[in-house]
């Protein structure tokens, strides 16, 4: 798979902008579920997705191979997407609840088996569903994307740390703080048990 993201980016810097969209559809899932795990709604996350993909066809150039294009697009995405979350938390015309809106389409990962659920476990699903976006809506923006990469994307916290541009010990305490934090959120479910 590495091989053909060289090929591509060789040939969209050889001059065919056409051999971008190899990139764009192997890579946006992730940049998208990135961008939906920090932004915490799927518009911004659209939003942040497009714009990492439009950064990194702009700065294809300086690309280096010392990494992988995944690591690459990743880490623009990771930042592209914090940038949003800032931008929106100091925009005053947008609702303060942005990132902890009401359940709406597209809103949370649907689960397969639920449209065999009845009715109970639906309004159970539901509520679980709102009580983990409320916790993480309650982390801050870099406590969010430090645990959404260590303990959703497996992103080792040296990787973390650099793409938040923060030491490793600090990348390290923001998981550290989120997974407290979410512990104290979340213990009600666990019936109170820590």
């Amino acid at each position: 798979m590495e091989k053909g993201d060289t090929e591509a980016i060789r040939a969209v810097l050889a001059g065919d902008p056409e051999c971008y969209r190899v990139l764009l559809d192997r890579h946006y899932p992730g940049v998208f579920r990135i961008a939906f795990r920090i932004t915490g709604n799927p518009e911004d996350a659209e939003e942040a997705a497009q714009d990492t993909f439009l950064r990194a066809y702009t700065k294809l150039a300086g690309f280096r191979h010392d990494s992988s294009f995944s690591t690459w697009i990743t880490r623009i995405a990771m930042n592209t997407a914090l940038n949003l979350v800032e931008r929106r938390s100091r925009d005053l015309t947008r609702s303060s609840d942005s990132l902890s809106s009401g359940a709406g389409a597209g809103q949370s990962t649907p689960d397969p088996a639920d449209h065999h659920a009845g009715p109970e476990r639906l309004l159970l699903n539901g509520e679980l569903t709102s009580l983990r976006r409320d916790a993480m809506a309650a982390l801050t923006p870099m406590e969010r994307t430090a645990f959404t990469l260590r303990h959703m994307e497996d992103v080792p916290i040296a990787e973390i740390a650099v793409a938040l541009r923060i030491p490793a010990n600090s990348a390290k305490q923001a998981v550290f703080r989120a997974v407290t934090k979410l512990r104290r959120s979340l213990a009600p479910l666990a019936g109170g048990l820590r």
